[in-house]
């Protein structure tokens, strides 16, 4: 959801150039993953600790858990970002959107990555895992939501300041 959010925020600065407005928020899915913060635990994302490039998500019943919540977080960033944002006209709710899909897109390609194992997508995954910051809060959902809704908010601050 705060991928989407600040996908939405970068996409705002670019209001009359959809291409910038999706490369902005596709960008700020780079910027956020540096900083720390909460991630939802993915049930079937099978890692391999001796080779970090060769995880996978694994096809079954915890998979299509994961694909749940993977489809509410996708759903509650795209209202979350219109709802927070207040777009005034059809063209600002699609490039709310836009911005929201391309703050996510990042973390879809990984999963196309997993399964594919093929450039560009290795290229991405390697800079993915390399930007990503290796403090992460996964295991403290309380301090994981509370950073998450203090992300959003200065988020939204600094995008209202901009914007």
């Amino acid at each position: 959801m705060t991928h989407a959010i600040a996908g939405a925020a970068a996409a705002r600065l670019f209001p009359s150039n959809p291409v910038a407005a999706f490369i902005a928020a596709f960008l700020s899915h780079f910027v956020l993953d540096a900083i720390s913060h909460w991630n939802y635990k993915l049930l079937s994302h099978k890692k391999n600790p001796s080779d970090p490039l060769n995880g996978d998500m694994i096809f079954g019943k915890k998979f299509i858990i994961d694909i749940s919540k993977i489809f509410l977080d996708f759903i509650a960033g795209i209202v979350l970002s219109i709802w927070l944002f207040n777009p005034q006209s059809d063209y600002q709710t699609s490039i709310l959107i836009l911005g929201a899909l391309g703050g996510m897109l990042p973390d879809a390609l990984q999963f196309a990555y997993w399964k594919l194992k093929i450039e560009p997508f290795r290229s991405l995954q390697k800079f993915h895992r390399w930007i990503h910051t290796k403090y992460e809060i996964e295991n403290h959902l309380v301090l994981g939501v509370i950073s998450q809704a203090l992300i959003i908010a200065i988020i939204v601050v600094i995008s209202r300041l901009l914007g």
